[in-house]
């Protein structure tokens, strides 16, 4: 440790659709995915008036009550749907055929997925023992918190919590380990953080899977718990999202879960709940 909500979707297409009549040009998609046609990138005004209206101008608790409530409202996936989905989500903006790797940061095949050494499989950013919900349909086929990563690394990060510091992870560059913690690549450090703060605002308890929290602490084992709050909150102000992290909330939403990450389109909203 030395070194360093679906019912809004109508009402929000067809805002949308009124801003490209006036001004004249539909919304684009971002920048550096040119080919991601299929993703519309939501104005945040537009968003706002919508989506979140319930939340604006709350903090803290009520914050968090109503991102919840606002959140729950989603399409739920099978784990095998997972598979395609995210071969969507997190597919390489400079190469269609290739998904993104977190951890690794590697362009590799889309159809490269599966157990064997050199596959690609799905990374559960939650570990699923971290309140033992598995692969059940819920938060363990929530696509909002699953990306694909090497089988290795997958199994290298295992169930740890997240942290600075450790070794140099092997086959991951800027990844770091140690018994009781892992420390992804600066680029992914704040899409980390904004996934678990998902995960703990959607899922309160009040369905069938226990109420997940972050804290500030480490080897949390099988406790429906994360950690340390304090590393992520850090890393959600020093890593903001880029392109590929809003593109792919724009997919989720738009194709699959129908449901937004708020700490992607408001990171601000971190410290107001933290």
């Amino acid at each position: 440790m030395s070194r360093r909500h679906l019912r809004y979707r109508r009402p929000l297409l067809a805002t949308l659709a009124a801003f490209a009549v006036l001004g004249g040009t539909a919304a684009a998609a971002p920048a550096t995915t040119p080919e991601a046609t299929s993703a519309t990138a939501t104005p945040l005004r537009v968003l706002d008036d919508t989506y979140y209206q319930d939340a604006l101008g709350k903090t803290g608790t009520q914050l968090k009550s109503a991102l919840h409530k606002i959140i729950s409202n989603q399409t739920k996936l099978s784990y095998s749907q997972v598979w395609d989905a995210l071969k969507d989500t997190d597919q390489d903006p400079a190469n269609s055929s290739n998904v993104i790797l977190l951890y690794s940061g590697r362009s590799q095949s889309k159809n490269s997925n599966g157990g064997a050494v050199g596959d690609w499989n799905r990374e559960h950013v939650w570990a699923k023992s971290h309140g033992n919900f598995g692969t059940a349909t819920g938060p363990g086929t929530d696509i909002h918190h699953l990306r694909p990563e090497d089988v290795t690394v997958n199994s290298i990060r295992g169930n740890k919590d997240f942290d600075n510091g450790g070794s140099a992870v092997s086959g991951a560059p800027g990844n770091y380990t140690d018994s009781d913690s892992f420390e992804p690549r600066d680029a992914v450090k704040g899409d980390v953080a904004r996934m678990l703060l998902y995960m703990a605002v959607r899922y309160e308890g009040d369905d069938s899977f226990p109420d997940l929290e972050p804290n500030d602490k480490v080897s949390n084992g099988s406790a429906p718990n994360i950690g340390r709050l304090s590393v992520l909150k850090t890393w959600s102000q020093e890593d903001p999202p880029d392109a590929f992290e809003k593109r792919r909330n724009d997919v989720i939403f738009d194709q699959y879960q129908h449901n937004r990450n708020p700490f992607i389109d408001h990171p601000e909203w971190v410290a107001s709940i933290w």
